[in-house]
């Protein structure tokens, strides 16, 4: 499996599991697989939904600035790729 970086988690919200992220090199959307990786984060999930704005959203393009709900813990600053087949 393949993987392009496509932004970074500019923030986290631990107590509602929500990660902030900034696609500053790709776009996202809805039921694409990604995979945030950092100093002690590695997981990979599927994304479910998203917001912009508090506003649910089926893709974002690049340059956007999502709200993703995460399964795990993960830190300012870890990468965000897309994983591809």
């Amino acid at each position: 499996m393949a993987e392009v970086e496509i932004g970074r988690i500019s923030h986290y919200y631990g107590k509602i599991g929500v990660a902030a992220i900034e696609l500053d090199k790709g776009d996202l959307k809805v039921g694409e697989t990604i995979r945030i990786k950092g100093h002690t984060t590695d997981l990979t999930q599927t994304v479910d939904s998203m917001q912009i704005e508090h506003e649910s959203v089926d893709s974002a393009a690049k340059g956007s600035a999502v709200g993703l709900k995460v399964s795990d813990h993960v830190r300012e600053h870890d990468a965000v790729f897309r994983v591809t087949e």
